[in-house]
């Protein structure tokens, strides 16, 4: 694999440019456009090998300017750095050789695809869906009809974590010092292409296997470390509308039998009617109205063994005090006047803290460690981070170059939080944005705001190709809100997808629900006795996984995703996107469709003992059957990590 890397840098070309970006927001999805004002491809000079690797040497015939490439080689690691960037040049193309059939994934978070080959990724964190595409989605849907298989045009795709990170089918990766806007071009058959807006500096490792990719990963880009343990003893359920409405379903629910680990009140700071739906008031401290003696009844809740969780984001609501203060101490972001900048995000404006800013910094982390930390939270959701314009003003810094770092900003400060208050063994959080410093600071991640719906690019479906390319940039420990989140127009949430969804959410790291923004409109956990029966079976079998989470988690620690693609360990089914596996394990087989009682399974090579039945099958493709309330689930004849006793603990629950 060594020869592989060799080959491709130093048959890498390159051509430089200058040009200008055009950004414009509109609810944190950015349309951009580019004018190129010039570009040169540069002559290969000189290939000179060295003690460190070689240098490559490259010319610019028409200014007679010399461009120079080092590759330095250590430990099966080649760093690469293009020594000197005149200030006239903005814009680098850099070229490898790659195979016909070669595969890339990651860059972040891809929902509507999963293999980027023949595809051209944009590198900048931005709101993956927004209320303009979702009303277009509709409307087209409305004239056209649903088809859960279309999918968007991936030249207009977004996302809410970007990473300049690819793995490669042929067991490599390629990670990019960068921040500025950059995109990876994967659409020629034979060369992969590079296109960046800083000096190229970039790092490739190859592998034997595509866990020992995932380590050297992580030793580039961090780790987060252990999560709490409580997380995998049941359910965290979401619960809004105060105090006793908490007691009122919680009760309810462990009536029923369900195993309850948490309540999520995403509203304990007040809530905010809007158009759009039932949303949180963004002023972070609790809401004495809605839940009153919040400190105390955490602690109550606490000893029943559940834990509460609650919500915060960078943004501030002007009509209320937090704001005035920061405002007055101007430790808002800018807009050219000198004015806060002012965010529309759905339906109403907001400020945005200038984390470049130390004192807002401070003054904001000690409002997690006070307001959240303090009176018992065990864990929030740390929302945003996408939405820092390029047209601000900062306290310190150019906004075009801290815009896709700013959720790895967001996410340092969440986690000084939890460590500075000793707490990081039973407080974690989690976010849907990020970018490369995310990797080492944010506890967990989620696929963010999906649809209440079945469609392949931002429904049930998205989820699975989000979760295993956040694994291969780095991110290990992913899942997703059950039953999706956005309802928008004729789009609302069904008892058969809550299901469904909670079917699938039961194999991964975390188990937790959403109420969704409308939630009056959509089916909840607690809706009818049948759908209280469902999550009691569901919560059960997340908590019989949990011998195996644990172990899995181990792994995390180095790098290695808890959700994996087939190919992961078995070299093969590289653009298959529609199942996965949890651990080495564990084979996970979701119903995507609506109406469906079977789904075809892909197996790989391997023996394979289905946990219903017991049947053993060998590789290949079945029609199994998947009524609602099971979907088709796995095992290794010859696990390595999973045991006997968990094996028969899992089989119990499933056939109960």
């Amino acid at each position: 694999m060594k020869e592989l890397l060799h080959h491709m840098l130093k048959n890498m070309e390159l051509t430089i440019g200058h040009g200008r970006n055009y950004f414009t927001m509109s609810r944190g999805s950015f349309r951009y456009r580019k004018r190129i004002d010039w570009r040169r491809d540069l002559v290969k000079t000189g290939y000179e090998p060295n003690e460190e690797g070689f240098t490559l040497r490259f010319l610019d015939e028409r200014k007679n300017r010399e461009y120079i490439v080092d590759v330095k080689m250590k430990d099966g690691c080649y760093d690469v750095e293009m020594r000197n960037a005149p200030k006239d040049v903005n814009r680098f193309w850099v070229r490898m050789p790659c195979g016909r059939h070669e595969h890339f994934y990651g860059c972040g978070e891809t929902h509507a695809r999963f293999d980027l080959k023949g595809e051209r990724v944009r590198i900048f964190v931005a709101e993956h869906q927004n209320t303009n595409r979702i009303s277009r989605k509709i409307v087209r849907e409305t004239i056209a009809g649903q088809d859960p298989e279309r999918e968007q045009a991936f030249s207009n795709y977004e996302s809410y974590y970007a990473q300049p990170t690819f793995v490669s089918s042929r067991k490599y990766y390629l990670h990019c010092d960068t921040s500025s806007y950059a995109e990876f071009d994967f659409r020629r058959e034979d060369q992969l292409s590079l296109r960046l807006q800083e000096r190229p500096v970039f790092h490739m490792e190859s592998g034997k296997t595509f866990e020992e990719i995932s380590r050297k990963i992580c030793r580039r880009l961090g780790s987060y470390g252990k999560l709490p343990e409580w997380l995998y003893d049941g359910v965290i359920l979401a619960i809004q509308e105060g105090c006793d409405a908490v007691d009122r379903r919680l009760n309810k629910a462990l009536e029923a039998g369900v195993k309850v680990n948490g309540v999520w009140s995403q509203d304990w700071c007040g809530c905010r009617r809007t158009g759009f739906g039932y949303q949180v008031m963004w002023n972070w401290k609790a809401d004495d109205e809605l839940y009153p003696d919040l400190k105390n009844k955490i602690a109550e809740w606490k000893e029943k063994g559940v834990h509460f969780l609650g919500y915060i984001n960078p943004f501030m609501a002007i009509e209320k005090p937090l704001y005035k203060y920061a405002s007055e101490h101007g430790y808002c972001v800018k807009n050219k006047k000198g004015e806060d900048y002012m965010v529309t995000i759905t339906t109403f404006p907001a400020a945005m803290i200038d984390f470049t800013n130390p004192e807002a910094y401070e003054w904001y982390k000690n409002l997690i460690k006070e307001n959240m930390i303090g009176i018992g939270m065990s864990g929030w959701m740390a929302d945003f981070g996408e939405y820092l314009p390029v047209n601000c003003v900062l306290h310190e810094g150019d906004p075009k170059l801290l815009h896709n770092e700013w959720p790895a900003i967001w996410a340092k400060m969440n986690r000084e939080a939890v460590e500075e208050c000793g707490v990081k063994d039973s407080v974690f959080f989690f976010m849907r944005a990020g970018y490369t410093g995310s990797v080492g600071n944010a506890a967990c991640m989620w696929t963010g705001d999906q649809h209440v719906d079945w469609s392949r690019d931002d429904g049930l479906h998205s989820v699975i190709p989000a979760s295993l390319s956040l694994g291969l940039s780095g991110q290990p420990l992913v899942h997703s809100d059950a039953g999706g989140y956005t309802t928008i127009m004729h789009m609302t949430r069904t008892k058969e997808l809550l299901m469904r969804w909670e079917e699938m959410n039961v194999w991964s790291p975390l188990f937790r629900l959403h109420e969704g923004n409308q939630p009056s409109r959509n089916v909840q956990f607690d809706t009818d006795d049948e759908l209280l029966a469902h999550l009691a079976k569901m919560s059960e079998i997340h908590t019989a996984l949990k011998p195996y989470l644990l172990k899995l988690e181990e792994e995390a620690h180095e790098g290695i995703p808890v959700m994996r693609p087939l190919f992961y360990h078995y070299d093969d089914h590289f653009d298959y996107d529609k199942e996965y596996l949890l651990g080495e394990d564990i084979l996970v087989a979701p119903v995507r469709k609506s109406g469906r009682s079977d789904r075809h399974v892909v197996l790989p090579d391997d023996t394979w003992v289905e946990f219903s039945t017991g049947k053993e099958y060998k590789e290949g493709t079945y029609l199994i059957r998947a009524p609602l309330g099971q979907i088709p689930v796995f095992y290794r004849k010859n696990s390595r990590l999973l045991d006997d006793e968990v094996i028969q603990n899992l089989k119990e629950k499933i056939n109960s």
